[in-house]
């Protein structure tokens, strides 16, 4: 394989030891999947809390993950933020990182791709909720924090792929108060340095009940609409009940 993902990891690598400490938790359940990757490809998918969650995160995982075509993870990323000039854009696309449209819907090129490389027994890494939404922004049901909707080209890519990959959610904990929102220039583009952040790998999903929904879809646009719903919500329910397990239930956090 290339060079460039290598480089682009080790990057980051240097770059979160010298700006925080990490702990990664669940290790062996993505080693696991990691391991069995055959045609179905690996999906993993993640909260979204900071500007730095991809690529500084996967500076937190073993080298030798990235000497191997298999076991590089790709990841669709905003053309608006991670693709404004000739630098990111390198940058990125040498990081795996496939070019999104915000607003051209789940019908575009990058899903397109994500769907094709799962085929090919590819690792693909989805950040569900599509931007930025820091722990403070939570909407409140019951006392209890609830993660956005997940956009529905989660449930697109699951539907179309021609067998189901095995799924790891994963959970960042610390990455919003490395790069909050919301700051003024130009400390918005400068991380606080001291930070602990934490990486968690959870189980992998019990395939049953999205093998279920997959079976189950109809044949008309509103049919596979509403099953592609009740896939993405499927998934969505579970990387949140693994961020409960890590951080409760997911209260508010005050800004620092």
């Amino acid at each position: 394989m290339p060079v460039s993902p290598l480089i682009v990891h080790l990057i980051c690598k240097a770059a979160l030891h010298s700006i925080a400490s990490v702990s990664v938790q669940g290790l062996p359940n993505l080693q696991a999947a990691l391991a069995a990757v055959r045609n179905t490809g690996l999906l993993t998918l993640a909260n979204h809390i900071s500007t730095l969650d991809d690529p500084i995160a996967w500076g937190a995982i073993p080298t030798k993950y990235f000497l191997n075509s298999r076991t590089t993870r790709w990841t669709l990323g905003a053309s608006d933020i991670m693709f404004t000039n000739p630098v990111f854009s390198a940058f990125f696309r040498s990081g795996q990182v496939l070019e999104t449209f915000r607003g051209n819907g789940i019908y575009q090129p990058s899903v397109d791709a994500a769907i094709d490389k799962l085929n090919r027994g590819n690792w693909i890494h989805l950040f569900g909720e599509g931007k930025v939404n820091q722990p403070n922004t939570y909407a409140q049901r019951d006392g209890i924090a609830h993660l956005p909707r997940f956009k529905w080209g989660v449930g697109r890519v699951l539907m179309e792929a021609a067998a189901l990959p095995p799924i790891i959610p994963m959970w960042l904990s610390g990455f919003d108060t490395l790069m909050p929102e919301g700051r003024a220039f130009p400390y918005k583009y400068l991380p606080r340095p001291g930070k602990h952040l934490s990486v968690t790998f959870g189980e992998p999903l019990d395939p049953c009940e999205l093998e279920a929904l997959r079976a189950s879809a109809g044949t008309t646009d509103a049919e596979i609409a509403q099953t592609r719903i009740a896939i993405t919500a499927a998934v969505h329910r579970a990387v949140e009940a693994l961020g409960r397990s890590v951080s409760g239930p997911l209260l508010i956090r005050t800004p620092e």
